[in-house]
């Protein structure tokens, strides 16, 4: 994928909370290249960092020092009005517990969304991608788990951002589930090009990734490319 552009580069980033002696050093000086529409996942304990690099990243934290850019905008020297814009032009959040408005069906739900935006895809069409098209009028109380992540998702993707950061997204999700979930991850990745990085635990996700990072005490422990991508319904924990 390196013949791709980069869509995220950080260098030497680092994030502490507190000082002196009981400072807790969540990042410690992070250089990293995230290629436009690679799907990338960040493997790690918890503590470990990855959470925290995916919240600058997504401009809902700040770095404590070093550089975060978004194709040519640098994130880390945007103020807080310049993070709102960003945030709502370029990314979209996907996390594991979905934040769905009981009161509003499935296609209310993303249209949330689509109302704000700029060029939105229809709530049908959203929906439609990650594999909901016959739920479009459900409540969340009447879709199972996966369901709603995959709402959730469809809700995070109609704005059409250009990358999609997911937090665990399948942690409270069966394993059968989980594979559903993902599977609708890669097909926003594959079929609208979004640039997908999905943090999880479970090893068995890095096989379905353009590229993998592990994380351990705050910096990146290893990066591997893997050569070919697993399908996501092929994958089993």
């Amino acid at each position: 994928m390196g013949d791709r552009p980069a869509i995220y580069r950080t260098v030497g980033l680092t994030k502490s909370y507190g000082e002196g002696p009981t400072a807790v050093h969540a990042l410690r000086g992070v250089d990293l290249t995230v290629h436009d529409g690679e799907l990338l996942v960040l493997l790690g304990p918890s503590g470990s960092g990855k959470s925290t690099l995916l919240n600058i990243l997504g401009g809902l934290d700040s770095a404590t020092s070093g550089q975060a850019w978004f194709q040519d905008t640098e994130i880390t020297a945007l103020d807080a009005d310049g993070l709102t814009e960003y945030r709502r032009r370029s990314v979209g959040f996907v996390f594991q517990f979905y934040n769905l408005i009981a009161a509003l069906t499935a296609r209310e739900n993303v249209q949330l969304i689509t109302d704000i935006a700029e060029r939105p895809m229809a709530p049908e069409d959203a929906l439609a991608l990650v594999g909901l098209e016959d739920r479009l009028d459900h409540f969340p109380a009447q879709l199972s788990g996966g369901e709603q992540q995959r709402v959730a998702i469809a809700r995070a993707i109609a704005k059409r951002p250009q990358v999609l950061l997911c937090d665990e997204p399948t942690g409270a999700l069966d394993s059968q589930t989980g594979i559903r979930v993902l599977s609708a991850l890669e097909a926003v990745n594959r079929e609208i090009g979004t640039t997908v990085m999905i943090i999880t635990h479970n090893v068995v996700i890095a096989d379905m990734a353009d590229e993998v990072i592990h994380f351990a005490d705050g910096a990146i422990a290893s990066h591997r490319s893997n050569k070919t991508r697993k399908a996501a319904g092929t994958l089993a924990w």
